[in-house]
């Protein structure tokens, strides 16, 4: 049984920072890409980051360039969010594939989180 599962998420105000977690149980975790996506209130899913199995590949959204960083070690990858702003506010989704344009596209990815609230105060 493969759990995907973040953490982190809260109420934070506009310029403020927030670390997002997300850990990945049921298979070995160095073998899969991992990803962050989010939905805002009325809005589709998009892309926010991804790192590759390694660790020695990210890709950033336009939008979050210079202020998100994503990272991970042994069994947990995270995503470093500083300087938020209102618009970054979203449900925020952990995405797990062994398929790196899978995770960096959102398509066909195997496996999802259930979701962290990242609310930001203007």
């Amino acid at each position: 049984q493969v759990e995907v599962k973040e953490s982190g998420g809260g109420l934070v105000q506009a310029g403020g920072s927030l670390r997002l977690s997300c850990a990945l149980s049921g298979r070995i975790f160095a073998t899969y890409a991992m990803g962050w996506f989010r939905q805002a209130p009325g809005k589709e899913r998009e892309f926010v980051a991804a790192v590759s199995r390694g660790g020695g590949n990210a890709e950033y959204a336009d939008s979050v360039k210079g202020r998100f960083t994503i990272s991970r070690d042994k069994d947990t990858v995270y995503l470093q969010m500083n300087n938020l702003k209102f618009e970054d506010t979203a449900v925020y989704y952990c995405a797990a594939d062994q398929n790196w344009y899978a995770i960096i596209s959102g398509d066909r990815v195997n496996h999802w989180g259930k979701g962290a609230l990242v609310t930001v105060s203007s």
